[in-house]
């Protein structure tokens, strides 16, 4: 039997080679049309960079952040040659991105900001071309500011957690321990917000019809679809699952209009894959949420999807509630259209079980035999508006999910409705 030193000194080493409470970095994206970086990790980070030149590159690190991969090298050509995301040690993260020859980038103009303290934007505008070749023999590191006045979506200033329902929550998540959910909530009036494995990636299910309905109504706006158009359903886009328009004739014509609120309204799976092939295909569509900011949000089968391959998270169901509540996406009229569709889910055993009398909410659900999830734009009886989304893997048909649904929409619209006078702070 080992003595007691030499478990404590065994478990020291255990506790000391395994980080604490460690995020990951679930996802990266580079723009190279805004020569955007942004980077997603499923808990706060604090990340450090630099500008290292001999060659010129940027690096970012993420402390107490993990990495379960190997390197991972990506070209792209033009100002920015390489990206490589690996790890410095099994504590720290790290990507770095290296200029191509002939291009530099000035440190007081390059700054990293974060929309949320688990999400981070690098800007590289600031790359220019240079004929001048470095100067030095070594490597001269220069640090780059990183900046935490965070403002979700860009929209949204972030004020602090809400310490008082985080601590609810998670009470009741222990009494769910077969679910694992993820869930993000923000006030739009006090930027306070709550924020549960927000960016955990969950099968989207119909879900993922909230942003395509708002790439739809892009659409319309830049004039390339009328939402008077006749489309044809054809028998490659028909699908079982959920909705009606599965039971009439191939080649049954429907206006884009009353396709795209069954997509909304009664979720249906084929009226979404028509209006998926009128915005030409899921590449189309997944490079637009991109666009968007959406870093976990991916179409890669058509609808129904049973088995869960395409991908959101609710902080990204979040982003989209976010620019649209702001009028970043949409015109006006079109904002009115999308909320007048979005308020008529006939799905209400979700969030809205969690609502007072006389709220308002525009969301669309998500159904899955292994998760079920809801997102949307609440407005309580008294004015005030907030974003929710939530998702929750749970067994198989679970029905412990919609009850743990319910019962965090009660908390939240019951702290969000009060007086800001009465809340814990």
């Amino acid at each position: 039997m080992k003595s007691p030193l030499v478990l404590l000194s065994l478990i020291s080493a255990v506790l000391l080679s395994s980080p604490v409470n460690a995020a990951k970095l679930q996802s990266w994206n580079f723009n190279p049309v805004k020569n955007q970086l942004s980077i997603t990790t499923d808990s706060d980070v604090k990340p450090q960079a630099f500008l290292i030149n001999n060659p010129t590159r940027i690096v970012i690190d993420l402390p107490q952040t993990t990495f379960k991969s190997d390197t991972i090298r990506k070209n792209f050509g033009s100002a920015v040659k390489e990206i490589r995301i690996g790890k410095v040690d099994n504590n720290t993260a790290r990507i770095v991105v290296e200029l191509a020859p002939g291009y530099t980038a000035s440190p007081d103009k390059l700054v990293i900001k974060g929309e949320s303290p688990s999400n981070w934007i690098l800007n590289l505008a600031a790359i220019e071309r240079s004929d001048n070749q470095a100067l030095t023999d070594g490597e001269e590191k220069v640090a780059i500011p990183v900046t935490n006045n965070f403002t979700f979506a860009g929209v949204v200033p972030l004020n602090k957690e809400i310490s008082q329902l985080d601590t609810e929550i998670k009470r009741l998540m222990s009494r769910y321990s077969s679910l694992a959910p993820g869930m993000f909530f923000l006030d739009m009036e006090t930027g306070e917000y709550l924020d549960i494995n927000g960016e955990k990636i969950f099968p989207a299910a119909s879900t993922i019809k909230f942003p395509i309905l708002i790439a739809l109504f892009q659409e319309i706006d830049a004039g390339r679809v009328s939402l008077n158009e006749t489309v044809v359903m054809r028998r490659d886009l028909m699908t079982g699952g959920s909705g009606n328009m599965q039971y009439r004739k191939p080649g049954t014509k429907f206006s884009l209009l009353e396709t795209a609120t069954r997509m909304m309204t009664i979720s249906d799976n084929t009226a979404t894959n028509m209006v998926i092939d009128r915005l030409g295909g899921k590449n189309k569509l997944n490079q637009r949420f991109r666009s968007w900011g959406l870093q976990n949000t991916v179409i890669r089968n058509l609808l129904g999807d049973f088995k869960g391959t395409n991908t959101t998270s609710p902080k990204d169901l979040v982003r989209v509630a976010a620019l649209i509540a702001n009028n970043k996406l949409l015109s006006s009229n079109s904002h009115d259209k999308v909320m007048d569709i979005m308020v008529r889910c006939k799905n209400r055993s979700l969030l809205p079980a969690g609502l007072g009398k006389g709220a308002v909410i525009a969301h669309k659900t998500g159904t899955l035999g292994r998760v079920l999830g809801d997102a949307g734009i609440i407005e309580t009886p008294s004015g005030k508006r907030y974003l929710a989304g939530i998702m929750v893997a749970r067994p198989f048909g679970d029905a412990r999910a919609r009850s743990f649904i319910n019962q965090v929409s009660r908390l939240v619209y019951g702290y969000i409705e009060q007086p800001v006078s009465a809340r814990q702070f």
